[in-house]
């Protein structure tokens, strides 16, 4: 014969499960992303092509993720905040004066909101 178990230990047991997801699942969700963002701070001067700052970058060992055109500059996504911080140097001593080279952390969105964000909205 089994023995039932008393009714306030089930509350306690999903509970717990509850508790020990989040502990999971928060900090892959409040993961952020290392970013540099680079902008021209004079008319007429032009953005680096993508390709040739990917190349300088590579060659000093930094790990890049991607490199996008994001309105008037590039965003420049990569591993770590230390990577960040020798891609921010190594592309001060790389680009000619006239650029502005921005730190930033943006909140990386987690794969179920990419899913949701490119998934259309179908009502009624």
């Amino acid at each position: 014969m089994r023995a039932k178990r008393p009714r306030w230990q089930y509350p306690l047991i999903i509970a717990l499960a509850l508790l020990a997801l989040t502990v999971l699942l928060v900090p892959a969700m409040m993961r952020t992303e290392s970013e540099l963002r680079i902008r021209t701070n004079q008319h007429g001067l032009s953005l680096p092509d993508g390709f040739y700052v990917y190349q300088r970058l590579d060659e000093r060992g930094i790990r890049i993720k991607s490199i996008t055109p994001d309105g008037d500059g590039l965003v420049i996504r990569l591993d770590s905040p230390e990577q960040q911080l020798l891609a921010r140097e190594a592309l001060e001593t790389i680009l000619p004066p006239g650029y502005i080279i921005a730190l930033s952390e943006t909140p990386a969105p987690t794969q179920w909101v990419r899913k949701f964000a490119r998934a259309p909205l179908n009502l009624g």
